[in-house]
């Protein structure tokens, strides 16, 4: 999940295991050591990441159908939405010109609908059309200051402005099209909370696990309890440069509320890994679809928890894409729980900030109400 109106050229899913747990900003790390016996791991590549997933064993279970039916539904996500497919639902409608339909599965018409609701409420800062603004400013998986100090033309962003347009796809029943030559998608901003939420349907619906915790890339999902039967916790890393699995620094827990449902549904964006400082200014391989822009005041990590991964993933990146008191501003006015990881106050822009104490965090209040839970 890293990045959309925000996302760089290399999160695009499906490529090799380029992205891991650790290159999506501020991390997302799991609690759940010393598993007991009657609870079983998973993991795997998917997306251009791996996915990792802890569950209760049923009694009788079948482990390996289990993982079968986990890939399956992940090769369904693929074979729709993956633009490193040439022949996914998804790279053909980009290859299609305007006017000419093409039909979309049910797991395309899910990630649509989230992609237009945050799209909507969040002013287009979340916009899946956004990757022609990304290739002109040459934002690949790095960003350097040469680009900055030789940008694009005004004209050459106001012609790729001119693609990045969502009210160009139509949908029409079960088909979309675009109503403008060049417009394509790209889901990678928000597929991998998707799958999350897939995996987590088949164990809860298909064979009644009640207890489970799934990652993809950072993106999580829980359910019940642990192996430890605590309710599961999820480990905020501080947005330190060149930080590891082995070498991180916890920022902040969420644990999942008891009165939740006995669920939780996060994400984190995050771009300080691809970032420099320029002139004074920070900036982040974070583009503003609505400015065609990079994004300068950032916040170097997002985290939001929501009703489902897939929406939480697409919201971590709108607030990615904004300026970081925009980015509060909107959290704040559509409820949504956030957790911003920004520097401490003391420490001045373009400082190295390389310690725990560097940075501070600033929740929304509807995080608060979540993290300040006390049944959980």
């Amino acid at each position: 999940m890293t990045n959309l109106t925000a996302f760089s050229s290399a999160n695009k899913f499906i490529k090799p295991a380029f992205l891991s747990v650790i290159a999506i900003g501020s991390v997302l790390s799991i609690s759940a050591c010393q598993q007991k016996p009657d609870y079983n791991n998973l993991s795997g590549e998917t997306m251009g990441t791996s996915y990792h997933i802890s569950y209760q064993l049923p009694k009788g279970a079948d482990e390996a159908a289990i993982q079968a039916a986990i890939d399956k539904r992940l090769q369904d996500i693929n074979d729709s939405m993956s633009t490193y497919q040439a022949d996914s639902t998804i790279s053909k409608f980009n290859q299609l010109g305007k006017d000419t339909p093409i039909a979309i599965d049910a797991d395309f018409n899910h990630v649509l609908e989230a992609s237009r609701q945050v799209y909507e409420l969040s002013g287009g800062a979340f916009d899946p059309t956004v990757m022609p603004l990304i290739e002109t400013w040459g934002f690949g998986s790095t960003m350097t200051v040469e680009r900055l100090q030789s940008p694009p033309t005004a004209l050459e962003i106001a012609q790729a402005k001119a693609l990045v347009d969502f009210k160009s796809v139509i949908q029409k029943e079960q088909t979309i099209y675009k109503t403008k030559d060049g417009v394509e998608l790209d889901f990678s901003a928000v597929a991998k909370g998707y799958g999350v939420d897939v995996i987590a349907d088949v164990l809860r619906d298909d064979y009644q696990i009640r207890n489970y915790m799934v990652e993809i890339g950072g993106e999580v999902a829980t359910s019940g309890v642990s192996a430890q039967q605590q309710p599961w916790q999820i480990a905020i890393d501080a947005p330190i440069e060149g930080s590891t699995v082995s070498a991180r620094q916890t920022m902040a827990v969420i644990r999942q509320p008891i009165n939740n449902g006995s669920t939780m549904s996060l994400a984190t964006s995050g771009n300080y890994r691809n970032s420099v400082v320029f002139d004074g200014k920070h900036y982040s391989h974070t583009i503003d679809p609505t400015t065609g822009e990079p994004i300068v005041g950032g916040a170097p990590s997002v985290t939001v928890a929501a009703e489902t991964v897939a929406l939480a993933d697409a919201w971590a990146t709108a607030l990615t894409a904004m300026p970081y008191e925009k980015a509060l501003a909107t959290a704040k006015k559509h409820n949504i729980a956030a957790l911003f990881v920004i520097l401490a106050d003391n420490v001045k822009l373009g400082a190295a900030a390389d310690s725990i104490d560097d940075w501070q965090v600033v929740e929304t209040p509807a995080m608060k109400a979540l993290r300040a839970d006390k049944k959980s």
